[in-house]
């Protein structure tokens, strides 16, 4: 006796139900990868004032992943995308294309590479790690005591939150750049060349 399969007509018609609205679904992802790809080309080339495709990688040249991994492109894009989806990356080159490969991408891959000098000499005060980092930033000498004071208070908060010891060396650095990023472009942008 062969085996047949006997299906209810409720049964086929949910799994038809199913497939369309997947299909449906996958049409609307790619449009709107699609437009998204077209809006940021178009937008880095309007913005650079250069042709299509003129500005940054922002997934190579921009982001936590170009800080991290500047000479090794692959590594670049699957640290962006890991890191948030290549949201960050996206918006420096569409916003702030400026940053992209610069000096605040150097001093981000500067604090990765030297975070447990950095934040013992923020605890300090003082350090050649910390005015390495600052001069990398294009701060004044004369600005370095106040921008270290300054951060001291949101880097021992941050340092001494339950939070810290649960995230890795990459994310430790990430919020120390933010910290010192945030208060550099708040309160000393006009010592500060980046």
């Amino acid at each position: 006796m062969p085996l047949t399969a006997t299906y209810s007509t409720n049964t086929i018609e949910t799994h038809i139900k199913i497939r369309v609205e997947f299909m449906k679904i996958r049409t609307i992802l790619a449009v709107g990868i699609v437009a998204a790809l077209t809006n940021t080309s178009a937008v880095l080339a309007g913005g650079s004032g250069g042709s299509v495709g003129s500005g940054p990688n922002p997934f190579v040249d921009c982001g936590i992943g170009a800080a991290l991994f500047p000479d090794t492109h692959w590594a670049a894009v699957i640290s962006n995308v890991i890191w948030d989806v290549g949201t960050t990356a996206m918006t420096s080159a569409t916003m702030s294309p400026e940053t992209c490969k610069g000096s605040k991408v150097a001093a981000a891959k500067f604090i990765t590479e030297t975070y447990a000098n950095v934040v013992e000499e923020t605890a300090v005060g003082q350090g050649e790690h910390i005015t390495a980092m600052l001069d990398i930033f294009g701060c004044s000498a004369d600005s370095h005591t106040s921008i270290v004071s300054s951060i001291r208070g949101d880097v021992a908060l941050f340092v001494g939150s339950s939070a810290y010891s649960q995230v890795g060396q990459v994310e430790k650095a990430a919020a120390y750049y933010e910290i010192v990023n945030s208060e550099i472009a708040s309160n000393f942008s006009a010592s500060c060349s980046v």
